[in-house]
């Protein structure tokens, strides 16, 4: 669903200095070929079959922008090395922010830079930024880090070595391992954790988790996979961003926009002709925000032996907005069953762990 205030709730919009300062391909004079491997800036100006009908982009459109950039850049550093040629693959993506709108008619640059390597895998940050064409001016639109793997073109099954990137001290180093192995731990205790989604019972009641459950099935096709035949993990997340929106509006029924993204986990990978059926469901409800979690089950359409599986599991979190784009109450939600009751003390546990983070970078910047 969309995820900005419309174009009549203005902000102020400072002009960036320089714009070599932001953009990725921009190289420093004097640096090899494999340190502009680096980075990389995937530009596109924002279309109406982006946006929703007041001209907000949409979400999902910025998250696979976001992942095509942080592809191409992991799979270009790992081919700068001697042996098979291989295609970076989406393994997790950490908190996604969504900081101001973006507009029709205005340039997303998609700026993705690696900022960690281990043996086996790339930890990439992309920074998005908004610039109006018209008057020159720019904006940070967005912030995430992603976590790739790269996966050998001649043998799918075959995880490459990465190639090490020079850090600036060893404190960025160690900072970068801190992130490898705490992501590293959540994404098994994410596995750990993973269970069915239900469907809803009957004529659920109004604000109940069963009232707002829902469902999107797709069938995967050529044009959502990469040179391996599996679903683009920008795809993947575009969808799920359409079905918590859905979720959202039915359990406010008003307008909601997307205030961020807790850690995309992709546990298996979605092969060319699977169906994929994405659910989502409320989990959490404060005063002025809501918890959706969303699961990704495949199934073959070819090979009827192998079973349905879950491929990947998030959390979305929207706000709700009147008439004037200002926050509105979220209705409270109806619990029923020890489930759901379980769900909803871990999202309020995620609610306040994030509060927290929120209120301690303030205080940093003070």
């Amino acid at each position: 669903m969309h995820c900005f205030l419309p174009r009549s709730s203005k902000r102020a919009e400072p002009r960036i200095a320089s714009q070599q300062q932001e953009v990725g391909r921009d190289v420093k004079n004097g640096e090899t070929g494999a340190q502009q491997s680096f980075r990389y800036q995937l530009s596109r100006i924002m279309r109406p079959d982006d946006a929703n009908i007041v001209g907000n982009v949409h979400g999902g459109t910025i998250l696979k922008m976001i992942e095509e950039a942080g592809c191409i850049v992991s799979s270009r550093h790992c081919n700068t090395q001697n042996g098979d040629r291989c295609l970076a693959a989406l393994v997790r993506v950490e908190k996604t922010e969504f900081l101001f709108p973006m507009f029709i008619g205005e340039v997303a640059h998609a700026t993705a830079e690696i900022t960690y390597t281990s043996k086996h895998s790339l930890e990439v940050q992309v920074k998005v930024m908004a610039e109006n064409i018209l008057t020159g001016t720019k904006r940070l639109a967005n912030k995430a880090a992603l976590w790739y793997v790269p996966f050998s073109l001649q043998n799918v099954d075959k995880i490459m070595e990465v190639p090490p990137i020079k850090y600036a001290s060893t404190e960025e180093e160690e900072e970068g391992r801190k992130r490898y192995e705490a992501q590293k731990m959540e994404r098994l205790e994410t596995k750990a954790r993973i269970e069915e989604a239900l469907p809803p019972p009957p004529n659920p009641e109004q604000h109940t988790v069963g009232f707002s459950q829902s469902s999107l099935i797709h069938l995967v096709g050529p044009s959502d996979c990469t040179l391996h035949d599996f679903v683009h993990g920008g795809v993947t997340m575009k969808l799920m961003d359409e079905v918590a929106g859905i979720v959202a509006a039915r359990h406010c029924n008003t307008n909601i926009v997307t205030a961020s993204v807790d850690a995309i986990n992709f546990h298996r990978k979605i092969k060319k002709g699977c169906v994929v059926t994405v659910t989502g469901r409320l989990t959490f409800v404060s005063n002025k925000s809501m918890e959706i979690e969303v699961l990704v089950d495949a199934s073959s359409l070819i090979e009827a032996e192998e079973r349905k599986y879950r491929a990947v599991s998030a959390f979305f979190t929207f706000i709700s907005l009147d008439k004037e784009n200002k926050p509105l109450p979220i209705p409270p939600l109806k619990i029923n069953g020890e489930e759901e009751q379980r769900r909803f003390k871990e999202g309020e546990a995620r609610y306040l762990q994030n509060k927290a983070k929120r209120v301690a970078a303030r205080e940093r910047q003070q």
